[in-house]
């Protein structure tokens, strides 16, 4: 666990890829070191993250350890970049790759990741080899391998003595769900099953971990104010213990990659309530890592670099550095007004809290899902109170819920006996909290842990989709006085002593192949009989019957924003911050204590989907606004700031 003081991260860097082929000669030939240092300056860089060794398994200065890239032009490409930068007070931090390493592919088989999902990252359809040999994908290295966990040890520990970095950046640290007959043979010690995707994703992160802590036990020992970090690609929301082994943590999230424009934040709001030195990283390429000759627009690097500012994240731009070696201006032209604006916000930066009077209870504390980067009820309760202007954090259930007024519990957390007691405290300290779907119940009888004034009845709702309509005039004109469709399951409660708001509607039927109606699904029924209470509200807690945020993170249908806001005004009126801002806009409220002084973010761009031909990248959401929200599910294609008009900030 680390126990030094390290010194704190700097809020400009640029992570430079160099992932570079042995078929290509004189690697590094042009690099010039006065010319790389100047173009950094001018662009207002003052850390950069460079490379002991690449995804190709090469490396770029002289080691014992590894294997040299054998056409590099350059001795020590690596020594050269360090020396130059430490004498313009520009940090470099130093990256070595360690899952991804195709040389060892090649000659160290036995190490190999077997994957039991079946594909390769960036497998080619149709590519029958075995193992996907004749794929051009990265071949994974499984660190359930002793001997290669100290090839990894003993690489850090040699680039930390020879040029003394401020930190290393261990990169791909993942989940392959691998079943080399060393996991199977572990799973099976475990009491795992090999044939469960969750059993073997559970696996990889017990060999995760035990890399993590030799990793950090060795690095520390001989240099202990190194700080470390250990990427895969998402910072898991599963306690303060989880990141025991890192210095800080490095937000990836190129919003024109996979990642889409919503991961950054929800995961900075957890970030910034785990306490720890954070950064955010975004890439100067129009699509996603690799890209040559793609550029980002400077008005776009501007918004994602203000977002991660204003949300208590130092900035990473990534960028990749052609094989000769020689800076790309352009580049560099695009990132310098963006840290041009960061590096004088810093003044109002340094110090700074978040200010949120609400909280999230994460869903992926509780909910252990195939898929990787979070959790959609997560996703869906980040995204409408970022719409809301309502600033918030993220939680888990080991943090202090005392700050906050009110605590939201998206559609599935589970609430045993220990977290109803901390809830139980939380309002009778004059807390709040709202719950959706599931949410709420015991996992062992099925009931409401805490006082909701209603109760759960059996047995469930088997309607889906079924209809809102609204029973209380108080709720608003946002809400119409027609039934709404809701696209989920829905929760069979009674009021006990709770105020109901809406009740259910069910529609004609569920549509099967024996019955259906018109496109999507059947009407309402308006004859039949109400489903019951679907939105409630005691003194407490406020309650909606639906898995309400996954669902607006599917369908992005505003009503369902403004049903959860109309419990939040109920529970937390008088909130500390209020705008009149269009739902495009993004808003953080913070406080600088030494400085006497609140500082508001504001944020406006319109962030929109682009390239209908691009790779699917799973999470790249379109945005609207109340007027014209993009409609269903996700989307295929590359999410691209507007550019066409300059973000306002």
């Amino acid at each position: 666990m680390a126990t030094a003081t390290f010194s704190p991260l700097r809020y400009r860097q640029i992570h430079l890829d160099f992932h570079t082929s042995e078929h290509i000669a004189d690697i590094g030939r042009d690099f010039d070191a006065d010319q790389f240092v100047a173009t950094l300056r001018d662009a207002h860089v003052d850390s950069i993250s460079i490379f002991a060794r690449c995804h190709h398994g090469w490396c770029y200065y002289p080691t014992k350890v590894g294997a040299p890239h054998p056409r590099l032009a350059r001795q020590d490409l690596l020594g050269e970049m360090v020396d130059a930068c430490r004498k313009a007070d520009i940090e470099t931090p130093i990256y070595i790759t360690a899952q991804w390493d195709e040389n060892l592919a090649r000659t160290r088989p036995e190490w190999r990741v077997m994957s039991g999902r079946g594909t390769p990252p960036n497998n080619w359809p149709g590519d029958g080899s075995a193992n996907y040999q004749l794929t051009a994908a990265w071949h994974s290295l499984c660190l359930n391998n002793p001997e290669y966990r100290k090839y990894l040890l003993d690489m850090g520990l040699e680039v930390a003595q020879a040029y003394a970095p401020p930190g290393l950046f261990y990169d791909i640290i993942s989940s392959f769900e691998c079943v080399c007959p060393r996991c199977v043979e572990r799973m099976h010690a475990d009491g795992r099953d090999p044939h469960s995707p969750l059993d073997r994703k559970a696996n990889d992160a017990a060999v995760n971990a035990e890399f993590r802590r030799e990793i950090s036990a060795g690095i520390w020992a001989k240099h202990p104010q190194m700080r470390l970090f250990f990427n895969s690609g998402h910072i898991d929301k599963q306690g303060r213990a989880r990141f025991d082994d890192y210095s800080h943590l490095e937000l990836e999230s190129l919003p024109t990659g996979v990642w889409g424009y919503d991961h950054f934040p929800t995961s900075a709001r957890y970030a910034a309530a785990l306490g720890m030195d954070f950064l955010g990283q975004t890439g100067k390429f129009h699509t996603s890592w690799g890209e040559f000759g793609g550029y980002k627009r400077a008005d776009a690097l501007i918004y994602e670099c203000a977002q991660m500012v204003a949300l208590g994240a130092k900035c990473l731009i990534g960028d990749q550095l052609h094989p000769l070696g020689h800076v790309d201006p352009d580049t560099y032209a695009s990132i310098k007004p963006a840290y041009e604006r960061v590096e004088k916000l810093e003044p109002f930066l340094r110090g700074a809290r978040q200010l949120s009077e609400i909280a999230i209870l994460s869903a992926e504390y509780f909910v252990t899902r195939v898929e990787k980067r979070g959790n959609p009820a997560d996703d869906g309760a980040a995204r409408m109170l970022m719409e809301l202007k309502r600033p918030f954090d993220i939680v888990d259930p080991e943090m202090d819920f005392a700050p906050y007024r009110l605590l939201i519990l998206p559609d599935v957390i589970p609430v045993d006996a220990g977290l109803a007691t901390k809830l139980k405290t939380f309002v009778a300290q004059g807390g709040k909290i709202i719950l959706s779907g599931t949410a709420g119940r015991d996992p062992q009888t099925g009931a409401l842990a805490i006082d909701a004034g209603i109760e759960v009845v059996k047995p469930a709702i088997g309607f889906d989709p079924s209809y809102l309509v609204k029973t209380d005039a108080s709720l608003g004109a946002h809400i119409p006085g027609s039934p709404v469709v809701m696209y989920g399951p829905v929760e069979a409660v009674r009021a006990t002593s709770a105020t109901v708001l809406a009740e259910g509607q069910p529609s004609y039927f569920n549509r099967t192949y024996e019955h259906f109606c018109s496109h999507l699904h059947a009407p309402v029924d308006s004859d039949a009989k109400s489903l019951g209470p679907v939105m409630t509200v005691s003194d407490n807690v406020g309650y909606l019957a639906y898995p309400v945020f996954e669902i607006y993170q599917d369908v992005g249908q505003p009503i369902y924003k403004y049903l959860v806001d109309n419990l939040i005004e109920r529970l937390m009126p008088n909130a500390l911050l209020r705008t009149n801002l269009p739902s495009a806009a993004r808003v953080a409220l913070v406080e600088q204590a030494a400085e006497k002084r609140l500082v508001a973010h504001l944020l406006f761009g319109g962030p929109q989907v682009r390239g209908r031909k691009a790779p699917d990248l799973a999470g790249a959401t379109a945005h609207g606004n109340d007027r014209g929200h993009s409609g269903f599910g996700r989307y295929r294609g590359f999410s691209a700031l507007n550019t066409d008009a300059k973000p306002g900030l």
